[in-house]
Parts: structure tokens; sequence; C-alpha cells
């Protein structure tokens, strides 16, 4: 396909316009799709305010997003499994398939990556995406299109318990309750945990999160989470703990939660590189602390979790706006954050 299309492009912080650029060109191995809903991630939000998340810098205009899911409209000639027309969900990680991690499986840590929406490489927000098409993943007909985007975030769920290696029937603490908190928290229970004590403050995820299953939700503006863990569990504390709030206060604290024996897994991006950890406590209590950037091999298990009903993710999504109105739906996400859990962009 050639010709042009409209795309959400950020220029510079605070300067995001919908520009007509060129349809992408597919890949032999690639599909070309019209993109339908793409989820606003705190990430995107970093880049529209700060032009810059860590080492990623907003240095010329790109395309923002990388939750999304739409419809095949071009097929490559060396592309084998899909055809025109299937619905789809993108992962939005591009890896080499060919070093070390790629061949191992662990492609997410991949040197060479070109992730969608991480300066310089273009996003999803935008109307048509091409990807090579062992990134797009079926979804079935009873998906929304908007429930085909949350499959990414979902797979930050999966990969977070899949890294903790969560046992059944284990105490599990969730230190925030937003879009990836409540993933996780879908994701420790599919996976059999036990008790599921999450944290929050703003009261619509607090209710959310109760709505998703949680054990116990601690409004952390009236209780002491690593009080209320001590009494769930006897003293015990947390059989694991996962920091998803992507805060240096919750990120320093989460040992404080964790028992003996225990798993520690940093799942949200705290805004500093450094912060202190209680190592004495890492020690005394042989905790195993693990890192968790994205996912690999997790989009089957998160769309087989939502087509199974074991997990719905429909609840995630509280607005949605069209292309055109993309700078509103930003302004939106950051001024009425009480309001909302996931808005999505609908090309």
């Amino acid at each position: 396909m050639h010709g042009t299309m409209v795309a959400a492009v950020l220029h510079r912080a605070g300067v995001l316009q919908v520009d007509e650029v060129p349809i992408p060109q597919i890949p032999p191995d690639g599909v070309l799709v019209r993109i339908r809903a793409v989820g606003i991630c705190g990430s995107d939000v970093h880049f529209y305010q700060d032009g810059r998340l860590g080492p990623f810098v907003v240095e010329k205009p790109f395309i923002l997003g990388h939750e999304s899911a739409g419809e095949i409209v071009e097929v490559g000639p060396e592309a084998k499994a899909l055809k025109v027309g299937t619905r789809v969900a993108i992962e939005p990680g591009i890896v080499c398939r060919k070093c070390r991690l790629c061949l191992s499986g662990r492609y997410n840590l991949c040197p060479n990556v070109d992730f969608l929406s991480a300066p310089p490489v273009d996003g999803v927000m935008c109307e048509y995406v091409a990807v090579p098409e062992q990134f797009a993943f079926p979804i079935p007909d009873s998906f929304s299109f908007r429930d085909g985007a949350m499959m990414e975030p979902l797979s930050v769920g999966v990969q977070a318990v899949l890294r903790a290696r969560l046992r059944p029937g284990a105490t599990v603490a969730i230190l925030g309750g937003g879009p990836i908190g409540l993933v996780t928290l879908a994701a420790a229970r599919a996976a059999g945990a036990g008790k599921t004590i999450v944290a929050e403050r703003i009261p619509l995820r607090i209710e959310t999160a109760k709505a998703f299953g949680a054990s116990r939700v601690v409004d952390v503006e009236k209780e002491s989470i690593a009080e209320v863990v001590a009494e769930e569990t006897g003293g015990a504390m947390a059989d694991y703990v996962f920091e998803c709030a992507g805060s240096v206060p919750t990120a320093s604290m989460a040992t404080d939660l964790a028992g003996r024996a225990a798993t520690v897994a940093f799942v949200g991006w705290p805004g500093q590189r450094e912060f202190p950890i209680k190592v004495e406590d890492v020690i005394d209590r042989e905790l195993d602390l693990v890192g968790v950037n994205r996912y690999a091999n997790t989009y089957p298990t998160a769309i087989a979790l939502v087509a199974d009903g074991r997990v719905d993710v429909s609840a995630l999504v509280t607005h949605a706006f069209p292309l055109e109105r993309v700078r509103e739906a930003f302004d939106f996400v950051i001024e009425h954050k009480a309001e909302t859990i996931k808005v999505v962009v609908e090309p």
C-alpha cells in the first residue's frame, strides 16, 4: 500500500500534533496492520511532558504509542501464517531474532531491539503499522480492539509472575493499583496466588482492584501497607512483593513487606536510577530480587487468559478519544488521573 496516513507525532516535549506521514512499507516477512485502538502508557506521557524517559530522549519528531490492536490489510510475500482480515494484537518489541538472547528465548533483552515508540523508533498511534508477522498475534472475534490493545500491559503482568516464579497459594503484596498493578494482580490470581494485597491511594483504582479480586486493598492514605501485610500473614509477611507503582518511595520499601525466602519483583520504573534498599534485610531473609523488563513469549498466554474468561481487561479502559483529539487525550490523562485507569486512542 502506498500513500499517506495521519499519525500522532511528538515534535518535542509538549508539542504533539496530528501530522500526515507516509504509510510504512512492509518487510517481506511482514504484515501491514490497520490500527484500531492504542492505549496511552505512562511512558508515552513522560515523553509528552518531559521529552525523555530514562535513556530515551526525544531529539526529533516521532510517533507515540505501543499498546495496540487492529486488522491486517496487506501481507508480505514471505509471510506464511497470517492473512488479510485477521484481527491482531501487536507486540511492540521488534528484535533481531538472531542474537544469543533471542535464540535462548529471552528476546526481551535483545541488545538490538527496536521498541515501537521508544525514540527515535516510531510507535503505533497512527492509521497503519508494518511489523514482522511473528509480532502480530491473532485475537478472537470475542475481543474488542480495545481488549486487544490491553494484551501489551497484561503481558507485563504475566512476565512479572513468570519472573517471580510464583507458587500457587502464596501470599502476594502489590504496590500500586494502576494499570500495571492491576494486570499483575490478574496474572497472579490466574497463576493460583492465595491472598493478594494491593496498596493504592486513588479511589477508582481501589475499587477496580477489588473488582479484580484482590483479597484486600489498602488505602495508603488511611492505613499502613506494612501493618496490613503483617496482620494478614500473622507477621510472616508476603511471599511475593511486586513493585508496580514505579516510585522511589515504594521501590525503597518493597523489601519491608517481604518475608523470609520471599521474592521481590521490580516492575515499575522509578523516577531515578538509584535509591536505598535495606541490603541487610535482603541477606538476612535471603530474599530474591528480580527485575521485569517488558515480556517474552507472553502474548499467547495473555490472549488465552482473556479468551478463557480468567481475566477481564475491559474494565481497564475508562476513556477513549479519536486520533484527531490525541492531544486532548494526553492532557486528560495528566489532568484527570483520579478518573482514569487506561485511556485509549482510536484512529
